[in-house]
């Protein structure tokens, strides 16, 4: 392979311009792609094979009246202390203008519904639209502002909720920090103003092609909004950190002397070879995404693999080619103050060196230390649980919290989470019969507070009823009885099915946790083997699994004590909106995560492969490419996490989240894992780290990413061999 691309790198170097003009090309049209042909992004989302989705189809496709999919939004009011609601007129009147409200289809009263508190104080109206969640325009939720302000105005509490309320998602400065931060960290790794520009200038186009070629998709296919802004998360980081792998590997070949046509050639050839392996490593991860079968969490998977194909692209063909008009300048530019270069090729010892000697001269130390450390950053890792977000993890001071408040002082906290329970009477006889006996079967469960009355389609096959627990949504009384519900015998051939949001973040918390195994068999099967391939070694491979498994659950630690427990919320902007952790983050922060953590394992490890390889003994080996290795990969580290970093403060939960895990996940694996626990456990194993049975070693080719044929070439055959 270091050859092939030895000579790719070669090739862009001498065609440069024809290469960026190919690249600059594929941008535009992205651009006019995503300016005239792409679609709205959408928040709904449907998960093919669960009771919850197969009986929102059935209500669909029978009782479309119902709403199943359709937006809704509760209104709750509450009169003053020593009244009641029955005395205020301005109810009504309320109710009278959301009647009238864009995309409203009916409003359900809380006089006619009964929706009133026992104290009399408290009621609530549901409003349901035309149209589902991700279809509410903005005038629409406006609407409800204007309506309920003269009922303020007169006294009255007057607070609301629902999906119909969720915002609109929106870019935020906030969610490209992270460029500000690699650009300055590249100036301090580089010292140079050419050299951090150019890592930056190919990610940037990389990424602009990406996205513009996801918002052209979206004009054909349905994508998520939270698909284009993960795509720009991973792709951002990936693209940068490829660069400057080859940036460092350019200048150091430059510093030994080689004409700038011969140095990229070798800069490509081996770390470009690693970062082929490190990006397939993060494309399988999020291509394997396709295992959990839920068709939007597919969707990210693959678009953010896109993204990162294109990132290992660009850094393999325009990164030489701007390399090509820059030359020996990446060397010059020097920003006064900044020393750059490579401290290593100038005899500096290094804090990385010394380091290394530490780690080495006591690992067995070093690693007990670590490893304990991060097992108690796991310890709240045992209390996780898993949901969708809902109002009750709304900022306190918004009117969707206080209506879930309202709410669950005034009737309870299951009126909250209301069950959607479908009674399939077709093949009954009695099909009245058998749904009133279906609900009265209902009534005698546990944990039910209210059973309203069957409410038949016009064919009169299908009921619906609505069920209200005694137990808040994420509660384990209400999974219970939404397993009980669904347990229950059938009355007279009416079969019953369990829908609404309640149900449905249980059914996908129970999907994906039946994923998990397969989903992490896949990735880390093709992944150990694609790690044997690169490193020759079975042992290295198993280290490195081993290590990614230390940093995710000390990253779901975290997340339990961030967000589910509110420890530090407040530093993220999250206070008072603890709540489970979004069910879909686990399974996909286990992918992300696995692809990035075997980017910093090939990055650093490779380099400890080439120096062993070429003779050094284990120990020097492990503290020579660590040396080498260690500057590149915290910068490429420092600049992740900081593009993760940036996400945090986005108004999407499960984008804060994810952003959240991946910067601490890549801080974790980078400072702790690769850069502690990977040069000690190397130090213990010595040679051994390096064993490959014979008959696996005839078996496996020779990928040769440590570049050692192309030290073997002699010059003279360099320099004359043609390029394209």
């Amino acid at each position: 392979m270091a050859t092939y691309l030895y000579r790719l790198g070669r090739f862009a170097f001498r065609r440069r311009r024809f290469v960026l003009l190919v690249w600059l090309g594929l941008l535009a049209a992205g651009a006019v792609g995503a300016g005239t042909l792409s679609g709205p992004t959408a928040n709904g989302f449907s998960i093919p094979g669960t009771e919850s989705q197969r009986a929102a189809d059935l209500l669909n496709d029978r009782f479309p009246q119902a709403g199943a999919d359709a937006a809704t939004a509760r209104i709750v009011f509450q009169a003053p202390a020593g009244q009641k609601l029955t005395d205020t007129p301005q109810v009504q009147q309320t109710l009278d203008r959301l009647a009238t409200a864009p995309q409203v289809a009916r409003v359900v009263d809380p006089f006619s519904a009964k929706a009133i508190s026992s104290d009399g104080r408290t009621g609530y109206a549901q409003v349901t639209y035309k149209v589902p969640a991700q279809e509410i325009t903005p005038e629409a939720q406006e609407a409800i502002a204007v309506a309920v302000e003269p009922a303020r105005a007169s006294g009255l509490t007057v607070e609301y909720g629902g999906d119909a309320l969720q915002p609109q998602n929106e870019q935020q400065l906030t969610e490209v920090i992270g460029i500000g931060v690699a650009a300055v960290v590249l100036l301090i790794t580089f010292g140079s103003l050419i050299a951090a520009g150019l890592p930056l200038l190919s990610a940037i186009i990389g990424v602009g092609l990406g996205v513009t070629a996801i918002s052209t998709i979206s004009g054909f296919v349905d994508i998520g909004s939270g698909t284009p802004i993960l795509a720009l998360m991973i792709g951002l980081a990936v693209s940068i950190d490829y660069a400057l792998f080859i940036m460092s590997r350019y200048r150091h070949e430059l510093s030994t002397g080689l004409e700038p046509e011969e140095a990229v050639g070798r800069a490509v050839g081996t770390a470009g070879s690693a970062v082929v392996f490190a990006g397939l490593t993060v494309v399988i991860a999020l291509a394997g995404l396709f295992v959990v079968d839920i068709p939007f969490l597919t969707q990210m998977g693959l678009a953010a693999a896109f993204t990162v194909v294109i990132a290992v692209a660009i850094a393999l063909t325009l990164l030489p080619a701007l390399l090509g008009f820059a030359g020996r300048r990446v060397l010059g530019g020097r920003i006064p103050g900044l020393r750059g270069g490579d401290p290593e090729a100038a005899g500096r010892t290094t804090i990385g060196r010394r380091w290394a000697g530490f780690v080495t001269r006591r690992p067995l130390a070093v690693l007990v230390v670590t490893v304990i450390g991060l097992g108690t950053l796991a310890i709240p890792a045992t209390d996780l649980e898993l949901g969708l977000p809902d109002d009750s993890t709304a900022a306190p001071d918004s009117t969707q919290r206080k209506a879930y408040e309202m709410l669950s002082e005034g009737f309870g906290p299951g009126f909250n989470g209301p069950l959607m329970v479908v009674v399939d009477a077709g093949a009954s006889a009695d099909p009245r019969t058998a749904a009133t006996a279906t609900a009265a079967a209902v009534r005698g469960l546990p944990d039910v507070t209210m059973v309203t009355p069957p409410v038949f389609n016009p064919a009169g096959n299908t009921a619906l009823l609505t069920v209200i627990p005694s137990s808040g949504p994420s509660t384990q009384q209400t999974k219970d009885l939404v397993e009980a519900i669904r347990l229950m015998p059938d009355q007279d051939r009416a079969e019953v099915a369990v829908t609404g949001a309640t149900a449905v973040s249980i059914d996908i918390s129970d999907k994906l946790g039946g994923a998990l195994l397969p989903y992490l068999s896949l990735i880390i099967g093709l992944a150990f083997l694609l790690l044997m391939l690169v490193f020759r070694s079975i042992l290295v491979p198993l280290k490195a699994t081993l290590g990614f498994l230390l940093t995710v659950v000390a990253t779901f630690g975290a997340l339990v004590a961030v967000f589910q427990w509110g420890w530090l919320a407040g530093l993220f902007g999250i206070s008072g909106q603890t709540g489970p952790v979004i069910s879909m983050l686990p399974i996909f922060l286990i992918g992300v995560v696995f692809g990035l953590a075997m980017d910093y394992q090939i990055f650093l490890v490779t380099r400890m492969r080439e120096e062993h390889v070429h003779g050094a003994a284990p120990r020097v080996a492990v503290v020579d490419g660590f040396a080498h290795g260690a500057r590149v990969v915290t910068a490429a580290a420092v600049i992740m996490t900081a593009v993760f970093s940036g996400f945090i403060l986005s108004g999407e939960t499960l984008i804060r989240e994810m952003g959240f895990g991946l910067a601490l996940a890549v801080a974790l694996d980078a400072f702790v894992v690769r850069m502690t626990v990977v040069p000690a456990v190397m130090a213990l194993l010595g040679r051994h780290a390096w064993y490959l049975p014979g008959w696996l070693n005839r078996l496996l080719p020779n990928v040769d990413v440590e570049g050692d044929s192309l030290r073997r070439r002699p010059a003279v055959e360099r320099q004359a061999e043609p390029v394209g």
